[in-house]
């Protein structure tokens, strides 16, 4: 795993990815790499950068350069201070197949701490669920799955949200990159 903000270099590619928090002047990208996706709910401009500003300490994002190329939103759930709940995953297709995604989820677990992460998954996002399964893996960490949001709370157009807990996660995680 790559220290946070540390680089690693790229498959195919001179310039490093690095890892840091998000500032409010990444929200724009990260709202645009959102809708480029095809899959998240997108939200407004506005929404991605008050989240820059207000939850930068558990987001991250990753750069090539200076061109940030993906994001993980997050915060600690209230209720439950020992729980990163993991809101938004995204890699923009310019750096897709270069494991960024697991290593912005590596640094960040390392650097909020908690022992536990939550996230919601549809049962046909295969990728998201082999990427959560695979931070389950490196951090020694059990993954158990319920329904979240059904028909009742999304409508009938949307699919049910299940919520997936990882945890007890240790706090190094074996490293992403091989």
């Amino acid at each position: 795993m790559s220290a946070l903000g540390t680089t690693a270099p790229e498959t195919g590619s001179d310039a490093p990815t690095t890892t840091s928090p998000p500032t409010t002047a990444d929200g724009v990208a990260l709202w645009e790499i959102a809708a480029a996706s095809r899959v998240l709910d997108v939200n407004s401009r506005y929404a991605y950068v008050l989240w820059c500003r207000d939850f930068a300490a558990t987001s991250i994002v990753a750069r090539i350069g200076e061109r940030v190329v993906g994001f993980v939103t997050g915060y600690v759930r209230p209720e439950r201070p020992d729980t990163l709940f993991v809101w938004q995953v995204a890699v923009h297709e310019v750096a897709r197949g270069r494991r960024v995604a697991a290593t912005m989820l590596d640094d960040l677990v390392a650097r909020v701490g908690t022992p536990f992460l939550e996230t919601t998954v549809t049962d046909d996002n295969a990728a998201s669920l082999a990427m959560f399964a695979g931070l389950a893996e490196r951090t020694g960490a059990d993954m158990e799955r319920t329904e979240l949001f059904g028909p009742a709370e999304l409508g009938a157009e949307h699919d049910p949200e299940f919520l997936y807990r990882i945890g007890p996660m240790q706090l190094t995680p074996t490293p992403t990159r091989g």
